[in-house]
């Protein structure tokens, strides 16, 4: 809060103090394959236990140097042999390792070795550095012999090199929690339902936990979560905030969200405000390998850092072309300069990948650095479909034929013993699609081995092309990582290839079902995570899949709409069912014909698929040739996603034809006269093949509920989805048509909003 005393001690792990300062030289990207997490921390275990008594493992020490406190954990200590280790594991060629990686690791275990002279009295002590080798289970053990003083020097001389940038972080945050102590709310008044919204977010922040907000579209819910939880930080002690969203324009709702909130008041204005974009988006030069030698901006890439990083943060907010322009001004990547900003930053913005991925950068540095952060989730009813893909991996034999074919002649005995265990697979398989209680051990042994292989022939030539080697490499390692949390959350399916009538090969899936066990922990981290959707109904769906605790709090808000903005009407004489498709496609299109006729203006028409979508509009042209449309098409690029948009103006009249799910299903906005009716011949309903049957029984088998939860919960998602791109504000109004007998059925009308005014469309509409 802003009365309280500028906090003097600055506590910074023994890792992050030494990548600070012990940091030179290139970014050197090139093939240098790093164990799994899984594998480091079995690494470690297996250093450990060749080690005799009474050998510690996991020391914990720290140290205090003027108002810096210095913290970490050494692998481990012999006190028999006064050593102290640094393990590395890694994989393939010790030799080829960077010099600064190797300079790094040497900072760190000098740096222990000071604190553990300090905490014990020593007058001097043996390093080790310990590289395991993951493969071969072999130690490469390097070793010097310092006395206290000169490790006393050592640590002083990192610590005086971070001091200085240690004052100014105290000092950002002071002036940080001071401005966050003072904001006021960046409107004249809160929106209908947002300060319910607001109100409750601060009081999760404040007790802690997480809390399922379902808001309704128009209540502005971006500066409704952030502007609490900003409002929170000083109070809560919060490091960070990370707004996670699904999409890009929930990106940039968030960066106008934090623009209005600093606008409103400009001592907020120490905020830094970041966005992370993909990497490959982010690129300056895709033509050229990440290594000093190949790319510019990443010869010198650590000297000049520092420069940058100081340059950067004092511009404040950096969406991605602001952060591009600070990292070109500095010869730097952008890229790699936002993953480093990422440590000082007091506002994060990216999609759900960066803290919820299997191999998450928020999340690693979240626990790495043991920061307070709150988690912001867009648009969270995406969250059980993105996580589930997430947490699954595919290996199709297709594309490896033709790498074998291609291969190495060092990798040809390997991959062909996998590929002898692949057909062994599929030889007797008759169906088309089976799924696996178990997984194979003879296939995940040989997938180990070539990837093992692969492993070390990369990390040897890394300089060589082998785009398709590569691209299966990291298919196969993800497939070994997913391989080892198989479990009940997942299902492992075999899909045959089939040309001529024949057998060819077969597509691996580990498929994700229930990400609960994966999410679970993360949003457990987190001090606060607030999960926040027009769409969060029915909630045990929710509870179930995102494995959220008993604890979490609910909070439904109420619309700030009237039920006279918005006619919702069932044509319920209509059916979609494929079945029925053919005597549907000329009541849809004389029934969006009357609509626009009776009132013109602009209208979306959502259907279940392309071919759906093009025979109704090829009806159209021919029945109604003087209604404008346009059409979504498969693929759409951003630009002609743009262009589709732009054709919405508040003089327009027209339709457009869109895919339901698809990329004008949410996340658009169009208020006004922009967007005045939508027709939806559809319900949503997932496709129905062995797949999702599949899911279909998994899912009854956990929650008794195995239709509603495959197909119905999801389906109905998206139709409220796309159905609320018609209201906006409260002075839009409008007209949705829900086509489809089903629509009548009382299970999925307790499924839509209950601001809803149903009624039931005569079929002359």
């Amino acid at each position: 809060m802003s009365d309280q005393p500028i906090p003097r001690r600055y506590t910074v792990a023994v890792r992050a103090l030494c990548e600070f300062t012990a940091k030179a030289g290139d970014l050197d990207l090139r093939f240098t394959p790093s164990p799994t997490a899984l594998e480091g921390i079995a690494g470690h275990a297996v250093v450990a236990s060749r080690r005799p008594a009474p050998y510690e493992a996991e020391v914990s020490l720290s140290g205090q140097f003027g108002q810096l406190l210095v913290r970490g954990r050494a692998d481990g200590y012999d006190p028999a042999a006064n050593r102290v280790d640094e393990v590395k594991t890694y994989r393939g060629d010790l030799a080829a390792m960077p010099d600064n990686h190797r300079h790094l690791h040497w900072a760190q275990v000098r740096i222990y070795g000071w604190l553990l002279c300090q905490e014990r009295a020593l007058d001097s002590i043996e390093l080790a550095l310990v590289y395991f080798d993951i493969g071969s289970q072999r130690e490469t053990v390097l070793t010097e012999t310092r006395d206290a003083a000169w490790l006393r020097a050592h640590f002083e001389d990192h610590c005086r090199r971070f001091d200085a940038w240690a004052e100014q972080e105290l000092a950002h945050r002071a002036a940080r929690d001071a401005a966050l102590s003072a904001l006021t709310f960046p409107h004249a008044e809160f929106r209908p339902g947002q300060r319910h919204l607001a109100t409750s977010v601060y009081r999760t922040a404040r007790d802690g936990g997480c809390l399922m907000a379902q808001a309704p579209t128009g209540i502005g819910k971006t500066v409704g979560t952030l502007f609490p939880l900003l409002k929170a930080c000083p109070g809560q002690a919060l490091d960070k905030v990370f707004f996670l969203a699904a999409k890009t324009s929930g990106r940039a709702l968030a960066l106008d969200a934090l623009e209005q909130i600093a606008g409103a008041a400009p001592a907020a204005r120490p905020l830094r405000t970041l966005e992370l974009v993909a990497r490959d988006k982010a690129c300056v030069h895709p033509d050229k390998a990440c290594h000093g030698a190949s790319c510019p901006l990443a010869q010198g890439f650590y000297d000049r850092l520092p420069a940058a990083r100081s340059a950067a943060l004092d511009a404040g907010t950096l969406d991605q072309d602001r952060l591009r322009t600070a990292a070109l001004a500095h010869d730097v990547c952008p890229y790699y300069l936002g993953m480093e900003l990422a440590r000082w930053a007091d506002v994060v913005i990216g999609d759900y990948n960066y803290y919820f991925d299997l191999s998450a950068m928020l999340h690693g540095l979240t626990l790495a650095n043991q920061w307070r952060v709150a988690v912001l989730v867009d648009e969270a009813h995406n969250m059980v479909e993105r996580s589930r893909k997430m947490y699954s991996a595919e290996l199709d034999q297709h594309g490896f034929a033709a790498l074998r074919r291609d291969a190495p002649a060092l990798l040809k005995k390997p991959l062909d013993k996998l590929n002898r265990q692949w057909n062994a697979l599929w030889r007797d398989q008759e169906e088309s699609y089976v799924v696996h209680d178990t997984l194979p051990d003879g296939f995940v042994n040989a997938l180990q081995q070539a990837t093992s292989a692969m492993t070390d022939y990369l990390a040897e030539h890394p300089t060589e092309v082998h785009g398709a080697l590569q691209n299966f490499y990291f298919d196969a390692l993800h497939f070994g990582r997913i391989a080892e949390l198989f479990g009940p959350h997942s299902l492992f399916d075999v899909t045959l290839d089939a040309g001529r009538g024949q057998k060819t090969g077969a597509r691996l899936c580990l498929r994700n079902i229930v990400p609960a066990p994966f999410l679970r922990p993360r949003l457990k981290l987190a001090r606060a995570t607030v999960l926040f959707s027009a769409t969060l109904n029915p909630r045990p769906f929710y509870t179930d899949m995102l494995g959220l605790a008993e604890e979490t709090s609910w909070i439904d808000v109420e619309s700030p709409f009237e039920a006279s903005q918005l006619a919702v009407r069932v044509a319920s004489h209509i059916s979609t069912r494929y079945r029925q498709r053919e005597q549907s496609l000329a009541p849809i299109a004389d029934l969006i014909a009357a609509q626009y006729a009776r009132q013109p203006g602009n209208y979306l028409a959502f259907f279940s698929s392309f071919d759906y979508l093009r025979q109704v509009a090829a009806l159209m042209a021919e029945r109604h040739p003087g209604i404008p449309f346009w059409e979504q098409s498969r693929g759409m690029e951003e630009s002609a996603r743009t262009a589709f948009l732009t054709r919405f103006t508040a003089d327009s009249a027209g339709v457009g034809f869109a895919v339901l799910g698809g990329a004008f299903g949410e996340g658009i906005d169009l208020p006004g006269r922009r967007l005045i009716g939508a027709f939806i011949a559809t319900l949503g309903l997932p496709q129905i093949n062995p797949v999702n049957e599949q899911m279909r029984e998994r899912m009854q088998q956990a929650f008794g509920a195995g239709y509603d939860y495959t197909y119905l919960y999801p389906g109905l998602q998206k139709v409220v989805q796309a159905a609320g791109r018609v209201i906006r504000t409260r002075a839009d109004s409008g007209v949705v048509y829900l086509i489809d007998d089903r629509y009548a059925r009382s299970e999925v009308r307790r499924l839509l909003p209950d601001w809803w005014d149903v009624r039931r469309a005569a079929p002359g509409a």
